[in-house]
């Protein structure tokens, strides 16, 4: 189990790395603009939740290969950026498309589809996880994977709730703004742009 101090400490830890600027939540933040809140919401889901998954890792060990592996770290690294490409490109390309095809091509489920498997196509995050959750793994409180289980689904809560407050502040400029009727599809190619270069950024980046 974990102490209150320890859980504190974490969450505390959780929220600050939350709003610190990365291609989650700054994907939240144009779905929010582009799309509204129920969108947003739902790419603030699918980012946090797929946090299950890097916890999964980090507990039997596949992010510790990840990090260890140049090769494997290349590879996820590359589809990651591949996808947050292909995600950009479609979005800006949906800023001419008709709204009929725009609302199906961008509903929630589907955000909230494209958002977990960014986050699990970072490997990144998978790294991360194995350098933090050690820094609050107390032997005296029981098994590791246990804390790191419970650290895990603490963290996740903590993103969902930094990432749904953008999501909710996000989508209200995205109401305002779309009252202006030129504003929709300049609102699409704009967050079309920021995934394409979020996501070339990424093809570059190091460790």
């Amino acid at each position: 189990m974990l102490e209150l101090d320890q859980i504190l400490l974490f969450a505390s830890t959780a929220i600050l790395l939350a709003l610190a600027p990365g291609p989650d939540i700054l994907y939240v933040v144009t779905r929010g603009i582009t799309q509204g809140r129920s969108s947003a919401l739902a790419a603030a889901a699918g980012f946090s939740i797929g946090n299950i998954v890097h916890t999964t890792f980090a507990i039997i060990g596949v992010s510790a290969i990840i990090k260890a592996s140049a090769t494997a770290f290349t590879i996820i690294k590359i589809a990651g950026a591949i996808y947050l490409i292909y995600i950009g490109i479609k979005i800006f390309r949906s800023g001419s498309a008709s709204a009929e095809k725009d609302k199906k091509l961008l509903a929630p489920k589907t955000v909230f589809i494209q958002s977990f498997t960014a986050n699990i196509l970072n490997p990144k995050v998978a790294i991360f996880f194995i350098a933090l959750f050690p820094q609050f793994i107390r032997s005296q409180n029981g098994h590791e994977s246990i804390q790191m289980a419970l650290l895990g689904a603490e963290f996740i809560l903590c993103t969902f709730f930094v990432f749904s407050a953008c999501a909710l502040f996000s989508g209200h400029i995205g109401e305002f703004l779309k009252k202006k009727q030129t504003s929709a599809g300049l609102l699409n190619k704009l967050a079309g742009a920021v995934l394409i270069g979020l996501g070339v950024a990424l093809a570059f980046s190091k460790r």
